[in-house]
């Protein structure tokens, strides 16, 4: 039989290091738990898929934050311009819209899966749908350091069918989405052979709030604001764009981008606070200007049909309230003690993080395989011979932008051309 490489997972990784594999040379053989590939890319970006982002090597490195030097290696070797030219020397046309991002012009997730599914095809790989892999087969092989190393030999699939393998790339994805089949078993098959895994949380996902009022509001979409995250004094993190306030808590990009931050920190018990500039074009000189202003002109009014000019309907009353003033007060009645803070209300409208949404919620997976136990220059494992890495299931996570399935291209395209080139 000739060597051949088993690639675990059908999704952005998957497909990738499964066609750059055999256009390298291998017979490979692509299993997927679902009935379809690509699932969970059929979803990313709101069904529009924002593939990658058009910027440099550095900016997605830092995107990832301390792991992300990891990348410098692999994305060297198929960087951002390689996946935008994969895609249009396909027949994909590309836009580059707001922040680089990177998305097909038809706003079509399926169209990138089209590509992709393609790519595999076209290049001889088996593909076997609802093939769910049970285990990872290794054998001991030789004495590395004194220490007995595993080989792979094969995987057993859920229907205890045996299939061999000289080399198997492990593309599971995370535990996000798990409707989609990631429901983190690649973190139990690498476990079991030995890897560290780093704790999983959820990550670019929706933030449960204590405050009760978002429920009067939620639904509502704020733009050009600015969000902070406290943790006690310190200021762990700030974003400024679009957030939407829901029945729980926030969403929205910036507050996704924070959400990062989070998990770690509640799930140990902390309370966090994000405080919500809602001018941040203003200082708090101008700002109050602007509020003598409007106090002016609507003098004679209440202070609840004051603000409409400066906020959105459904906020004044939330904003009025936490600034402790009678909604019903005449404005030339307010205090200038009253002004000044309804002003730091609207600097810094506070609300108190208890927790994220579940896994089941968030885009990506933060933690996953150590990247300490992988060759970034290979993606193969340094502790089991003939095993190899892509995508999701790796320690590594960044914010959205396209970050996160340019990793997936590109660890997915190292590890199946080292894959192929190391049986040859």
């Amino acid at each position: 039989m000739s060597s051949r490489v088993i690639v675990i997972g059908g999704g952005a990784a998957g497909m990738m290091a499964a066609g750059t594999a055999a256009r390298a040379g291998a017979q490979v053989v692509l299993l997927e738990k679902n009935r379809i590939l690509g699932k969970k890319l059929l979803i990313t970006g709101k069904g529009r898929c924002n593939l990658t982002n058009a910027c440099e090597i550095e900016e997605v490195v830092a995107k990832f934050g301390p792991e992300g030097k990891f990348l410098y290696g692999p994305l060297n070797t198929f960087p951002p311009l390689d996946t935008q030219s994969f895609f249009a020397e396909r027949g994909l046309e590309l836009v580059v819209e707001r922040g680089q991002r990177v998305f097909p012009t038809s706003g079509r997730a399926q169209d990138v899966v089209k590509v992709l599914e393609g790519y595999v095809k076209q290049a001889g790989v088996e593909i076997r749908l609802n093939s769910a892999v049970q285990k990872i087969i290794s054998t001991a092989s030789s004495e590395v350091n004194d220490c007995v190393q595993q080989r792979i030999t094969g995987v057993r699939l859920s229907d205890d069918t045996i299939l061999p393998a000289d080399k198997v790339i492990l593309a599971t994805g995370g535990a996000s989405y798990p409707g989609t089949g990631s429901t983190g078993d690649g973190y139990i098959m690498a476990k079991k052979l030995g890897h560290t895994i780093r704790p999983i949380h959820p990550a670019l996902v929706p933030l449960k709030v204590k405050e009760e009022w978002v429920k009067e509001v939620s639904g509502l979409s704020l733009r050009n604001v600015k969000a902070r995250l406290f943790d006690g004094d310190e200021l762990i993190g700030s974003e400024f764009g679009e957030m939407l306030i829901t029945h729980f808590g926030v969403s929205g990009p910036i507050i996704l981008t924070l959400s990062r931050l989070v998990s770690p920190r509640v799930n140990s018990g902390t309370l966090l606070r994000l405080e919500i500039d809602l001018k941040p074009a203003l200082d708090e000189d101008q700002l109050d200007a602007r509020l003598q202003r409007d106090f002016r002109l609507y003098a004679r009014k209440a202070i609840k049909n004051s603000l409409f000019d400066l906020l959105p309907r459904a906020l004044a009353p939330v904003i009025i309230a936490e600034s402790m003033i009678s909604p019903n007060r005449p404005v030339h009645q307010v205090t200038k003690a009253e002004r000044h803070q309804l002003l730091k209300v609207l600097k810094g409208l506070s609300l108190t993080v208890t927790g994220t949404l579940p896994l089941s919620a968030a885009i990506v997976t933060v933690g996953g395989v150590c990247l300490d136990e992988v060759d970034p220059k290979t993606m193969a494992s340094r502790l089991v011979s003939g095993l190899s890495f892509g995508g999701e299931v790796l320690n590594l996570a960044a914010d959205t932008g396209g970050f996160n399935l340019q990793a997936a291209f590109t660890t997915g395209y190292v590890a199946g051309l080292h894959a192929a080139k190391s049986l040859s």
